[in-house]
């Protein structure tokens, strides 16, 4: 069921420019909890004050794990400089707030992109939550700025998940990270999957990957069984073909952005 919450824009008002969004806020109204998402590139936009409001996002991070809700917004209200301001207080519903705070995040800030800092490459690829999905030719499509506990590196990528097989972690119309470079044990890790052969059609998946190995006689292991699993019990699992030059694992899922 939906929670209730309020959602705020903390606005950056510096003289000679146009105000900008600096941040969005979400109250959790029956928690008596704010959930908070600030800019990070002050360097960028502001630099004769970027030690100030940096300085001033760090505290207002902290005191959202502090204190209530009631009580941030006030304090924020009595104590923010004339260059933040404080506006909105919509009345929304929120299914997730961490999620729901990237989404609202990302449609009211525009950031400038720092790749591999605050940002990873978002491509055109869509993937299946189900049985593979064809795609057109992928592409580089924009940059998408990730949550500020997760450290992009080299080889991280955001993509589009369509369907509910791995549901609850990964909805339906998701977007989420993946890392290319898939070393060590496959096994039980969510992995983004690539059929091969078909071009520019060529068709991916995310599942989680199952294989079973046999030894032979000169000791060396071959695939059995490869299996790709849902999470959603609701839904069916299914083998690969054990030739592996059929297939390629592409990327291994890390999270959910929104």
């Amino acid at each position: 069921m939906p929670a209730k919450a309020r959602l705020y824009i903390l606005n950056l008002d510096l003289p000679g420019q146009d105000v900008m969004p600096a941040g969005v806020l979400l109250e959790d109204r029956a928690q008596d909890r704010l959930h908070l998402r600030l800019r990070r590139d002050w360097e960028e936009i502001a630099p004769d004050e970027a030690e100030v409001l940096s300085a001033i996002a760090q505290d207002l991070e902290s005191k959202a794990h502090e204190v209530g809700a009631e009580a941030l917004l006030v304090y924020l209200q009595d104590t923010l400089s004339n260059i933040l301001r404080l506006g909105g207080g919509e009345e929304i519903e929120v299914e997730n707030f961490e999620r729901d705070l990237g989404r609202y995040y990302r449609q009211n800030v525009r950031s400038a992109v720092i790749p591999f800092v605050t940002h990873i490459p978002r491509y055109s690829l869509a993937v299946a939550a189900g049985k593979f999905l064809e795609n057109q030719e992928v592409s580089e499509e924009a940059w998408e700025e990730v949550t500020p506990g997760l450290k992009p590196v080299p080889g991280m990528f955001a993509a589009r998940i369509e369907g509910h097989s791995m549901e609850p972690l990964i909805p339906d119309g998701s977007l989420c990270v993946f890392r290319s470079g898939v070393t060590g044990s496959r096994q039980g890790r969510l992995l983004l999957v690539e059929a091969l052969g078909r071009g520019a059609n060529d068709r991916h998946t995310v599942k989680r990957y199952h294989s079973e190995k046999s030894q032979a006689s000169d000791g060396a292991w071959t695939h059995q069984r490869i299996r790709l699993e849902p999470l959603n019990p609701d839904f069916e699992a299914w083998n690969l073909d054990p030739e592996e030059d059929r297939y390629r694992i592409v990327a291994e899922f890390v999270a959910v952005l929104d």
